[in-house]
């Protein structure tokens, strides 16, 4: 339990990193921001947004890939369901990334 309020903590503190609803997100993606699926390969091949780039946060170097990316540029992230790019984007805050825009619902709302 306290674990869940530490990571609620910090998403209150967290000023670079954003949860955005469907329509804002696209509205993103029309901007041609980098697209980070942070799911695992299987549920990448069975169906992605297009032009999005698979980093799977279970893999052991996960944040090792992260922190290779652009951290100037706004990057969009996005798993199943919202946990897992709700976690990266904690990372990807503390990693001194300029903007990060997840996709609230996740791939669930994308891909009903």
């Amino acid at each position: 339990m306290k674990y869940f309020f530490l990571i609620f903590f910090l998403i209150i503190q967290t000023s670079n990193y954003e949860a955005l609803e469907l329509n804002d997100y696209i509205e993103k993606i029309n901007n041609g921001y980098q697209i980070i699926d942070v799911r695992t390969q299987s549920e990448f091949i069975h169906g992605h947004i297009p032009n999005a780039i698979n980093l799977d946060f279970y893999n052991y170097n996960f944040v090792e890939e992260i922190n290779k990316l652009n951290k100037i540029e706004p990057i969009l992230i996005y798993c199943r369901s919202g946990n897992r790019s709700q976690k990266t984007g904690i990372i990807m805050d503390s990693l001194g990334f300029n903007r990060v825009y997840d996709l609230k619902g996740g791939y669930l709302v994308w891909n009903p």
